[in-house]
């Protein structure tokens, strides 16, 4: 009876290999290289004609996907934090070297797509690594403005939320000039901008400051006037100043509305950002994009919303997580 109780209770190793959770695991381990292994077989049968810089790029460039997928999997034995990881998002990585593996097919291998408009993958990467020096140029340069134009807008909108939120005569007379000037498209006042700046970096701060100015102090206002009043009602009760309601009451209570302008401010500067690069502006992300549109270099055009995905998606992670840090009872409500 102890020998059968003992073979019930652990169970063999062939059970193990057909359980649900393993074949979920080992799926999870090789998912990644296996799609990486298709999408590098894709290529070689596509390549044989085409460039040999462009193909030997691609190929490292798979490579090295297949190489981190590989140490990834690895690492699943040993920290249960990646394998929990690799498990969430295995699938949507995949994916998307699967989707590099069809766009190689529609472009290279059947030419469905009209050439110059629509380059290959591996075309688009050589156009990124010729122009790595501009490109990072220009990424610097478009980073060193949003953080300028975006920073002021900020600081704006919050002062005059705080005024119009908790002030009843700054409302009275803040209201009307947000209801007009507001609801404007920061790049309507483009040809004004240009006008009345002394220069075109200037102009374009100024635009991203408008386009962030007016999110914040909307919702930063509505923040401040929809504090709970018994919130207020006990610090005053315990004797608090009027500066100790604003700054330790009300806008701590706001922060969520507050977070929400940031989020929204962001993505305003974000487009407000690329086209001032456009028009005005000699530098930049937006700038190189027009810049390689004028010359028909889609490869560059691909490659510069390529890096400007990257790059925006990037620093509104950095804007999520402080969220997550200023508002831990929030955390995980939305995820980036």
């Amino acid at each position: 009876m102890a020998e059968s109780s003992s073979s019930v209770a652990s169970p063999s190793a062939d059970s193990i290999a057909a359980s649900p959770a393993f074949g979920k695991g080992l799926v999870a381990k090789i998912g990644f290289p296996v799609a990486v292994a298709a999408a590098y077989g894709i290529h070689v049968a596509l390549s044989r004609e085409e460039p040999p810089l462009e193909t030997r790029n691609y190929s490292i460039f798979l490579a090295i996907l297949g190489g981190l997928g590989l140490f990834v999997g690895v690492l699943q034995f040993f920290l249960n934090g990646v394998r929990r990881w690799m498990q969430e998002m295995w699938p949507i990585l995949s994916a998307a070297v699967l989707l590099f593996a069809v766009i190689e097919i529609v472009t290279t291998g059947v030419r469905l797509l009209p050439l110059p408009y629509f380059p290959s993958p591996p075309k688009i990467l050589q156009s990124a690594i010729d122009d790595r020096v501009m490109i990072w140029e220009s990424t610097y340069h478009s980073l060193f403005l949003l953080a300028r134009g975006y920073m002021l807008g900020v600081l704006l909108g919050l002062v005059t939320g705080v005024c119009i939120g908790w002030f009843r005569s700054a409302r009275y007379w803040g209201m009307p000039v947000m209801k007009i000037v507001g609801p404007i498209p920061a790049t309507a006042w483009i040809p004004l901008a240009l006008i009345l700046s002394p220069s075109a970096t200037l102009s374009a701060i100024a635009l991203i400051a408008i386009a962030v100015w007016f999110p914040v102090t909307m919702l930063t206002a509505s923040g401040i006037a929809n504090t709970r009043s018994s919130y207020l009602d006990v610090a005053k009760t315990l004797g608090a100043k009027p500066s100790y309601l604003i700054f330790r009451v009300a806008i701590p209570a706001a922060m969520p509305n507050i977070f929400l302008g940031l989020f929204m401010g962001l993505g305003a500067a974000f487009l407000t950002l690329v086209v001032a690069e456009t028009v005005g502006v000699k530098s930049g992300l937006g700038w190189y994009l027009g810049w390689a549109r004028e010359w028909a270099e889609y490869g560059k055009v691909f490659a510069a919303l390529g890096i400007m995905a990257i790059f925006f998606s990037t620093i509104m992670t950095g804007l999520f997580a402080l969220r997550d840090r200023v508002l831990v009872w929030q955390k995980g409500t939305i995820k980036w």
